[in-house]
């Protein structure tokens, strides 16, 4: 999200070829030996070796910390695998914090959430005044690192929300992959995710031209690319011509932001969201609730209030290649990979002494909170409630 696009929030203050790819890169390492979420052979995996295909929402932490908790537990309930959550490394607005941080990721893995964490103070940088500079992001990251370490099941850091405007933005490739360096330096595991110029829409080409090279230098090979799609996407041919170049490279993409509307053009929200869900591709919807300034229509709801979606909403999560029908829990939560112990409070598939199965969702399938739910057409207990026994 960013002002310059023309896209304003109500603030609580205010290619390569694949041949390339394989010669410059190496094998790729064997996600299915690893910990946490990896990229494999230009997918997204989980520690398993399993596709991750992120169905996810973009949360307004920075802006309004006192919704967090509700947003995630109403995110859940609409059938979201993912949410991005919106941090602030205190260039533009009022740091958050690592216990911050600490909170936001325990609350998606409370809700069964893979949790992607962006620094949205970059927003960009060379236009925006006071805009953070990527190296800046890595030092907050690292400032928060304790809270972070141990999380990369769960856990997906996005250092920098679009990290330059329409200026100087060929310095992008170099500024990204110093920063992917700097934050393995630091000693961070987790799968990074860097945005794209231009106010994340890329118009220039300059990430798809370039990612190649950024994948290589990080020694992980485990970095995702994150495209912001909005009125540069209008046709279906862009969309599918962008989204088609990473498969065909064998680079793994994410669409971090897109809309169904904008000032700056009507973004071809059907073509992003079948043809994302054609390839495999990951979406994130912009967003849950708090925009303002006149584009209030980029809602999922209104006020907050998960009972109140909007038009866009309403697309997003029950329309043709919508969240309700496609998105799939991560395996970490739904018995399919190890969770590295500890009990988020949902269904592992296990079974409940009683012999009813625990809930995959949750209290989110228990509206009158007497510790029974409906799933897949029979009762679930919600584990840790009354009728867990």
């Amino acid at each position: 999200m960013n002002p310059r696009s023309r896209r304003t929030f109500l603030t609580a203050a205010a290619t390569a070829v694949f041949g390339l790819l394989v010669s410059v890169s190496g094998p790729a390492p064997d996600a299915e030996a690893a910990t946490g979420i990896k990229v494999s052979n230009g997918r997204v995996v989980e520690a398993g070796g399993s596709d991750f295909v992120m169905r996810g929402v973009n949360a307004a932490h920075a802006w309004y910390p006192g919704e967090t908790s509700s947003s995630l537990a109403a995110i859940k309930a609409k059938g979201a695998n993912t949410v991005r959550v919106v941090l602030a490394s205190g260039q533009r607005w009022s740091q958050t914090s690592a216990s911050e941080v600490s909170d936001i990721v325990g609350r998606c893995k409370q809700n069964r959430l893979i949790c992607v964490l962006e620094v949205h103070d970059t927003t960009g940088y060379g236009e925006e005044g006071g805009a953070a500079t990527l190296d800046q992001a890595v030092n907050y990251w690292t400032g928060v690192k304790s809270a972070l370490d141990g999380q990369e099941n769960y856990v997906v850091i996005n250092i920098g929300n679009e990290p330059y405007g329409n200026n100087n933005y060929s310095a992008w490739t170099s500024a990204t992959s110093n920063a992917v360096a700097k934050m393995r330096n630091a000693g961070f595991d987790h799968a990074l995710m860097v945005d794209a110029p231009n106010w994340g829409q890329d118009w220039s080409g300059t990430m798809r031209d370039n990612a190649a090279s950024v994948f290589a230098s990080d020694p992980d090979r485990n970095t995702i690319f994150s495209i912001h799609m909005y009125g540069v996407y209008d046709t279906a041919s862009e969309v599918q011509s962008y989204l088609n170049h990473f498969v065909n490279s064998g680079l793994p993409l994410v669409i971090g932001e897109f809309g169904d509307n904008h000032s700056d053009g009507n973004p071809d929200e059907n073509a992003i969201m079948a043809t994302a869900q054609s390839l495999g591709i990951g979406y994130i919807g912009w967003s849950w609730s708090g925009n303002g300034s006149g584009v209030e229509y980029l809602d999922m709801v209104s006020g907050f209030n998960p009972d109140s979606l909007t038009s866009w909403g309403n697309r997003f999560f029950n329309g043709s290649n919508g969240v309700a029908s496609t998105s799939r829990e991560a395996a970490v939560y739904s018995g399919g990979g190890d969770d590295g112990g500890g009990d988020d409070g949902g269904s592992d598939g296990g079974t409940a002494p009683n012999g009813y199965p625990y809930c995959v969702n949750g209290s989110a399938s228990d509206p009158d909170g007497d510790g029974w739910g409906w799933e897949n057409q029979r009762s679930c207990v919600v584990r840790g409630s009354a009728a867990d026994f």
